[in-house]
């Protein structure tokens, strides 16, 4: 019996990124490239000039989703994480929200520059305390805020670095994390319980 085809023609998906992450998307002799290309059946071309990925299908029956994932992986380690965190959303329930502070705060460097540093705080303590209350990984790059997490907790994430952004104390940040991850993990042992019980 042949095999469907999930993809009519071939699709290939585009995206860029800064120049010099190529080589952490490559990885030492390709190896993190091939790892991708392996874990979601695709093939990765990189134009080392201009940064630019086309991402295809190996074979014409490579569902959709993982040239999706291989994407988002792609965009992951452009925006500044490492690719042990980047593979991270090749798992089911994670996702990549990322936040470009130039809505919020528009092009002025020393605006810019303020805001990065109320979010990364002294030495990243900020960042750290962000991260571990919400079970996210966190990276500030270039004018960008990338959360890797699961989606209520990178959501979470989101919502308490859009309060730093507009200025609120970090006090009341972290207050805030601790009502919304309490309520969330309530809600998880909740369905865990239900689950457990039906």
């Amino acid at each position: 019996m042949q095999k469907e085809k999930l993809i009519p023609g071939v699709t290939k998906l585009y995206v860029r990124i800064p120049v010099n992450r190529i080589g952490v998307l490559i990885g030492e002799e390709g190896k993190v490239k091939k790892e991708l290309e392996k874990r979601t059946q695709t093939k990765i071309l990189v134009n080392s000039n201009d940064g630019t990925v086309v991402i295809e299908p190996e074979t014409p029956y490579v569902p959709p989703i993982n040239l999706l994932k291989a994407k988002e992986v792609v965009r992951a380690i452009g925006l500044g994480f490492n690719p042990e965190k980047a593979f991270k959303l090749l798992e089911d329930d994670y996702v990549l929200i990322v936040i470009d502070l130039k809505q919020y705060v528009g092009d002025s460097p020393n605006h810019l520059t303020r805001i990065k540093g109320r979010i990364i705080g002294e030495k990243g303590k900020a960042r750290r305390t962000l991260e571990e209350m919400t079970g996210t990984y966190i990276s500030v790059y270039d004018t960008y805020v990338a959360i890797i997490g699961d989606y209520e907790s990178a959501t979470v994430a989101r919502e308490a670095i859009e309060m730093l952004v507009q200025g609120r104390q970090h006090s009341t940040v972290y207050r805030y994390l601790d009502k919304m991850v309490y309520g969330l993990k309530k809600r998880r042992m909740l369905s865990l319980w239900r689950d457990k019980n039906i």
